[in-house]
């Protein structure tokens, strides 16, 4: 996934991503089970209502006795009421269980892309993978929760509708059987040309995320080089073919909408002209039609019900297909099955031997070549050269950022690659070459270095980064609000804030990118 472009991506074929939902809905199989309860006892309260109107109009009408439609009409009340307590309680556990299943998805999302390697996000904009957080599980939510609940409500009337029609008739049920594979087979096939649009469709919606997420992230370099309208267009560009994907998309839903319902209700046509010729021939009474008439009803607004939602849940296997790929993708670092521990004294001994590496990227160019390198525990070192000479690279190839092509590292005596990258970083901390600061206060950035330290080791670790002064400076000192990015502080408060928080980790190896 990471190295294809959103037009590689092959279209989904089938719902069966969405078999991948069962793991995050089989810790609440609990849920499940009481909503399959209050499905199936609202749904058998749906299905009597028929039978209740045939006995109305058979005996309490014929019988002109006031107290025997009072009867029925208390149990219709009943019916009613027990339908409705049943239909709430169903409506809540799918919902439920829908935000549920779409927090648990989104969490294993972030989790598996915030482990992903440098490779991965070298070929893969952080805007798409936004996009697959926010929209592709949004659509996983509609359809597991409302949609859902739909599709079971109407399945099972669908099928409990049928069954009663063959019961209440089985000559006029044999018309419906026919008339059936006359409605599926359009219905199918336009199903299949909405999915494609649809996957289509969220590949768009990606691409613009991807690109909005570029450039509002450099936004500062776009204005001095006035290139605001450029920008726009592209945007704007990206936004149009979208919109024309996305009208195709309403079109073709359009077309599925109008070729179910009119294909339901002249077959229902045709079915209810066939039973009021039958009245009239005296071979059924008018109960009979009035129970057989409602349950086709019943059929025909819960196959609508289905062929609306149809549309959602072709949508949602598209954007769980995406989601899929992302999950399915591994990082390239990882640590091996039986991992090398480091020693327990952490000395910071560092060793290159005949260290070569290019990156992925750009194969041909080799970033280091045949590096041979020992540092000494408290020895301080430091890397000259013009841009592109590896001084970066080497910091990278020694956090196990990447893997070289030949040659070993070792730390504290154990080679890198046979050790857990977390144990080798965590003996190691840095100061970038591109400052990082979080949206949060002054204090949380530099706890970053390390979660569980005290207000009294921050502010220490402040003082000794000269960061202290112009920390207290700031409207609410240590608890201010540095923006995202760290927009309100310059370029060497920023710097000032990171080598704190290195400082504040306290690792035997520290690493100075470029730090001034």
């Amino acid at each position: 996934m990471a190295n294809q472009s959103a037009k590689e991506r092959p279209k989904g074929r089938s719902l069966k991503p969405l078999r991948a939902l069962w793991p995050f809905i089989r810790p609440y199989r609990g849920t499940v089970a009481l909503a399959l309860f209050a499905l199936l006892v609202a749904s058998g309260a749906f299905l009597a209502v028929p039978v209740a109107v045939r006995y109305v109009i058979d005996y309490g009408f014929t019988a002109q006795d006031a107290a025997t439609v009072d009867r029925y009409f208390l149990l219709f009340l009943g019916v009613a009421v027990l339908f409705g307590l049943f239909a709430a309680a169903r409506a809540y556990l799918v919902y439920w269980l829908g935000e549920r299943v779409v927090a648990d998805l989104r969490d294993a999302l972030y989790r598996h892309v915030i482990q992903m390697d440098p490779i991965f996000f070298e070929t893969t904009k952080t805007g798409e993978v936004l996009s697959r957080l926010t929209a592709d599980t949004t659509l996983i939510q509609s359809i597991s929760g409302v949609g859902v609940s739909i599709m079971l409500r109407s399945s099972i009337q669908f099928v409990g509708a049928l069954v009663l029609l063959a019961v209440t008739n089985w000559r006029l049920m044999g018309l419906i059987l026919v008339l059936v594979p006359a409605v599926l087979v359009p219905i199918l096939g336009i199903g299949r040309w909405l999915r494609r649009l649809s996957r289509a469709t969220q590949d768009r919606v990606a691409d613009i995320s991807g690109l909005a997420g570029e450039t509002l992230n450099a936004v500062d370099t776009i204005q001095a080089f006035t290139a605001e309208e450029l920008e726009s267009r592209r945007f704007a560009d990206s936004v149009r073919v979208t919109f024309e994907t996305a009208v195709r998309r309403i079109r073709v839903r359009a077309l599925f909408s109008m070729v179910t319902t009119v294909s339901l209700f002249a077959a229902l046509i045709v079915v209810l002209w066939v039973g009021a010729r039958a009245v009239l021939a005296g071979e059924m009474t008018g109960g009979e039609l009035g129970q057989f008439v409602l349950y086709a009803m019943f059929v025909a607004m819960s196959a609508a019900s289905l062929s609306e939602v149809w549309g959602e849940v072709q949508r949602a296997a598209g954007a769980m297909e995406r989601l899929m790929e992302l999950l399915d993708t591994r990082p390239a670092i990882s640590a091996p099955a039986n991992p090398v521990p480091l020693p327990p004294v952490r000395e910071g001994r560092i060793r290159f031997e005949r260290v070569s590496f290019s990156y992925p990227s750009r194969p041909q160019i080799k970033a280091l070549d045949g590096l041979t390198l020992d540092i000494e525990p408290g020895e301080k070192l430091a890397f000259v050269g013009p841009s592109g000479a590896g001084k970066s690279t080497t910091f990278q190839l020694l956090m196990r950022f990447y893997d070289p092509q030949s040659g070993r590292i070792f730390v504290d005596g154990v080679d890198i690659a046979m050790a857990d990258p977390r144990d080798v970083r965590a003996r190691i901390g840095i100061v970038p070459q591109e400052t990082v600061i979080f949206g949060a206060s002054a204090r949380e950035n530099i706890r970053f270095g390390r979660p569980d330290a005290t207000d009294a080791e921050i502010e220490a670790a402040a003082r000794a980064a000269a960061a202290d002064e112009f920390i207290r400076e700031l409207p609410e000192g240590y608890d201010t609000f540095l923006g995202e990015r760290g927009t309100r502080l310059s370029g060497g408060q920023k710097q000032r804030i990171a080598i704190a928080r290195a400082i504040l980790k306290d690792p035997p190896v520290l690493l100075l990118d470029e730090a001034t």
